[in-house]
């Protein structure tokens, strides 16, 4: 009973502890809640909650904009690289209350004001697989919980609420804040959702910060009411087009998949001398726009509206990250005309563009665009989206610019039924290409030029020396187009089925029509190869090649004639933008070649005269031909690599076990065997398992990707591999730990045992010190021949021209060397002893040997590896190379022979006689006490 009692006390006092905890709890809550009566009761009066609200909401679950201030907040350590930034928020609504008051509503929900700093890293050739220029983005983004009340009638929303954040300092935050936003209500192409973000902070609170000015685009309920019949009327403006050259959108397409982040080059009229009358903005942007882009806001639920910012940034300043610009965007609105297969736009203008976001208004709405997809292509006209912008003012009224045109290259349409190829230039290059014919060769087979083997990455190189980069895409083969979503080809003709058998795919020998798109990018843009003088994007640093010319699979073969798109500061020639005396020729390697043979090479060259303003120089083509056949090889090869790892691992545990019974039988001999080799060996299979683990931890951030068809194999030998290498280590261990042992067991009685590994560290030591510098220096000098290999392969090397790199490749040098250090111990020892068992030294030597052996059979009958993908004799690891393979292998003989003699005639047997007595330890039997 007394227990009974005492427990009854016990919950007792636990009840009123957990009642004080929550009263306290309570208290804190309570005086830092923030108050919505104080701050927004004068916008929009507080109401009593009713039910749950789920057909009004002022937003739809994700309400994008943009935001101009609060820098102290949102980028706390700026950084100094910075080249683009880009504001934008988010609004998530979370819940939606109704209240006693018909019109009003409670809302709570998320708002994120997001920061992005993207950094240009210069390009770092020490980093494995760095080819191009890193790139690197830091996101930062401030949420802050808000809660408070809409007006539906008003269209004014304020909410309070606060988001923890840290100072420039790294000190803990708490940002108290109020959001006052007016226009959200149903809305129209001109309605814009503006506010404020304002902190409760004083002035010299260290969790004050800036006001942030908003603006949103309302997006519920919104009104097409600008696509009147009137409107779609005059969407042409001066210029009809057949309805006949533009591709129709097709039941179930929407006009929004279509337009996704596209970026198009502006065309201005070769008269355009006046800022005022071609600019779209006047005097007040200081450029000229040569490019624009669309950012799509909403698209109508039936897919064939769509509202979108045109916006006009400086190409020089383009990126993925921009800051939202009202001075240099317009706000569209269109839809799709099913008469005329276009899309007619209406836009509109930013007022009061100089004050804040918060104080903008949308007017103007003078400007027309239109748009379609050509449903006819050629060398000249290669464009997906084209279209034209233009003003329906007169020439006098402030705001007026003449005709835009604009087209965009990206190969969003291909594969769209109803589209068409041209070959209009292909009979400049029939001449010439048939005095450049290759003769064939028998026994020889060329890729089919229905093939994917026609798409492929390439490098081109002038005579100085400078790189670009880039891809060549068919665009058509014959009469088909390169369906670019299945990488396949459809017939041209709607009569041909679409899933034509592959024998009607096939050249069969004759030579094709075929065209091309050629994409360039320089290595570095202040360097840039005389082709890129005259840059065919607003990227300033692109070139696009559209080429058009005769393939012939007997010889592998292409000869075609390419034109590239001048630019807007490069009108030279007469009405015509297009430079067309462009030769392009390359040859492709043989089906069946072997490894000097696997490259595409070719060369891209003016026809211009000398005089000629447009003449550039000559430059080559080299890319890595991947053909199916030499995958097939190389997912064979990776296979048989496997299997070879997984023998070589369990040969070696095989050995180390041999070498354990042979101490157990003989205990005698343990203290006579290399520390500094057996270090060796136990630290190889320790550093074998750090890398798998490491390659394991980095899987999911950096890991290369391996030929189709060997990745479940592949994941299946990284797990044995890990096992046997785990168990080879443990053997390794343990023969150490015996050897170690027996040394410190008895330090008097095998003193001169450590006398001998002592002097045999002496002289091993300051030898791979040494070779370790040469081989760093070695290494740093291989990486220009690497890099020109993986020029001109076009494919990124995964080798570290690093420290790291170099130090590793050395250490595989060493362990081929792995008996080096007891050869030494036996000179010092003038030893006569069989230390080590002759099938653990012959089978490690083998093990050994066996890889380089390997590599040179390789090397002589597969296909070079640029992909990371070698699994045995992997060069990261060691030295490969015809001498190295040559060398390394007699030098492990030579150590395995000496060894061999050693242990039958003496340490020093292969030295001069006169340096084989100078010292000789001789184990003195013991004396017996009773003697």
């Amino acid at each position: 009973m007394p227990m009974v009692m005492g427990s009854s006390a016990i919950t007792s006092s636990l009840v009123w502890f957990n009642v004080f905890v929550l009263f306290l709890l309570t208290i804190h809550c309570t005086a830092t809640e923030i108050s919505y009566h104080d701050h927004c009761s004068s916008i929009v009066l507080e109401s009593p909650t009713t039910t749950p609200e789920f057909a009004t909401l002022p937003f739809p679950p994700f309400q994008n904009g943009y935001y101009d201030g609060g820098d102290t907040i949102l980028n706390p350590n700026p950084s100094n690289y910075s080249v683009d930034n880009g504001k934008f928020l988010s609004f998530q609504t979370q819940h939606v209350f109704g209240t006693d008051h018909e019109s009003v509503f409670m809302i709570e929900g998320s708002l994120i004001l997001h920061f992005r700093n993207r950094n240009y890293l210069e390009q770092d050739m020490t980093s494995a697989g760095s080819f191009y220029s890193t790139r690197r983005s830091r996101k930062s983004a401030v949420s802050f919980n808000l809660k408070g009340f809409w007006s539906e009638s008003t269209g004014e929303l304020c909410m309070v609420g606060s988001s923890p954040s840290y100072s420039r300092e790294g000190k803990h935050l708490h940002l108290a804040a109020v959001l006052q936003l007016s226009g959200v209500k149903n809305s129209t192409i001109t309605s814009l959702i503006r506010g404020t973000l304002q902190s409760l902070s004083s002035a010299d609170d260290p969790n004050y910060f800036e006001p942030v000015s908003i603006l949103m685009f309302p997006q519920i309920n919104y009104q097409y009411t600008k696509n009147s019949n009137e409107f779609k009327n005059e969407c042409s403006g001066d210029t009809n087009v057949a309805e006949s050259s533009s591709l129709s959108l097709h039941l179930g397409m929407s006009i929004c998949s279509v337009l996704a982040y596209p970026v198009f080059q502006l065309e201005y009229a070769s008269n355009c001398n006046s800022a005022k009358t071609c600019n779209l903005f006047g005097d007040d942007v200081g450029f000229l726009p040569q490019i624009m882009s669309l950012n799509t806001i909403q698209c109508s639920p039936d897919g064939q509206s769509v509202r979108f910012l045109m916006e006009f940034p400086n190409s020089v300043n383009i990126g993925f990250y921009r800051s939202f610009n009202p001075n240099t965007t317009f706000v569209g609105e269109g839809t799709w005309d099913w008469k005329k297969n276009r899309l007619c736009v209406v836009a509109c203008r930013f007022l009061n563009r100089n004050s804040s976001l918060s104080n903008s208004q949308v007017g103007d709405c003078s400007i027309r665009m239109n748009l379609r997809f050509p449903a006819i292509w050629s060398i000249r006209n290669s464009t997906s989206i084209s279209g034209q912008i233009w003003s329906n003012k007169s020439v006098n009224d402030i705001g007026y610019f003449t005709r835009i045109a604009y087209r965009s290259t990206d190969n969003n349409m291909l594969g769209v039924p109803g589209l068409k190829y041209e070959y209009t230039e292909i009979d400049k290059m029939r001449m010439p290409c048939s005095v450049k014919k290759p003769v064939k060769k028998s026994g020889e087979n060329y890729p089919d030029g229905y093939s994917t083997e026609m798409r492929f990455d390439t490098s081109v190189r002038d005579s100085r020396g400078e790189f670009a980069w880039g891809y060549w895409s068919p665009i058509s083969v014959g009469d088909q187009i390169f369906w670019w979503s299945s990488r396949s080809f459809m017939p041209l003709s709607s009569s041909m089925p679409e899933s034509s058998s592959i024998e009607a795919n096939t050249s069969n020998g004759r030579p094709l029509n075929i065209s091309y798109k050629i994409s360039l990018t320089p290595l570095y843009a202040e360097r840039r190869t005389a082709l890129f003088n005259i840059s065919s994007s607003g990227y300033n640093r692109q070139v696009e090649i559209f080429a058009e010319g005769i393939y012939d699979a007997e010889t592998g073969s292409l000869c075609m004639v390419g034109c590239r798109y001048l630019g807007l500061n490069n009108q030279t020639l007469k009405n015509d933008l297009m430079d067309c005396e462009i030769r392009v020729n390359l040859q492709f390697p043989s089906l069946n070649a072997k490894k000097d043979g696997v490259y595409i090479t070719g060369s891209i060259s003016s026809a211009r005269k000398k005089s000629d303003p447009l003449l550039f120089e000559s430059v080559s083509v080299s890319s890595a031909a991947f053909y199916t056949g030499i995958e097939r090889q190389s997912i064979w090869r990776m296979d048989m690599e496997i299997l070879m790892v997984l023998i070589s691992n369990t040969l070696a545990c095989i050995f180390v076990v041999f070498q354990l019974l042979y101490v157990k039988r003989h205990p005698g001999v343990l203290p006579s065997i290399s520390l500094l080799m057996l270090v060796f060996l136990t630290l190889s299979h320790m550093m074998l398992l750090l890398l798998n683990f490491e390659a394991l931890f980095l899987r999911s951030q950096n890991r290369q990707t391996v030929l189709l068809g060997s990745g479940g194999w592949l994941e299946v030998h990284e797990v044995i591999v890990r096992i046997v290498t785990m168990v080879a280590f443990v053997l390794q261990f343990r023969l150490l730990q015996l050897s170690w042992s027996s040394r410190i067991a008895d330090h008097n009685s095998q003193k001169a045992s450590w006398i001998a590994e002592k002097k045999a560290w002496y002289v091993s030591l300051p030898l791979y010190l040494a070779g370790a510098l040469i081989s760093v220096f070695v290494n740093l000098g291989r990486k220009n021949k690497v890099v020109e290999i993986a020029m001109q392969s076009s494919r990124l090397v995964d080798i570290q021209f690093s420290l790291w790199g170099g130090l590793r490749s050395y250490a595989g040098l060493i362990l081929d060397g792995f008996l080096f250090p007891q050869i030494l111990l036996n000179i010092f020892q003038n030893s006569t002893e069989k230390v080590l068992s002759p099938l653990f030294y012959i089978g490690y030597t083998l093990i050994r040997l066996v890889p380089h052996a390997y590599d040179l059979y390789r090397t002589h009958n597969y296909v070079p590896n640029f992909d990371g993908s070698y699994i045995y004799a992997d060069h990261k690891a060691d030295f490969y190379s015809t001498a190295w393979d040559v060398s390394i292998p007699l030098g492990c003989i030579l150590f395995a022979a000496i060894l061999y003699f050693q242990q039958r005639l003496g340490g020093r047997c292969f030295l001069p006689r006169r340096f084989r007595e100078l010292e000789v330890y001789e184990k003195v039997p013991a004396v017996d006490g009773e003697e």
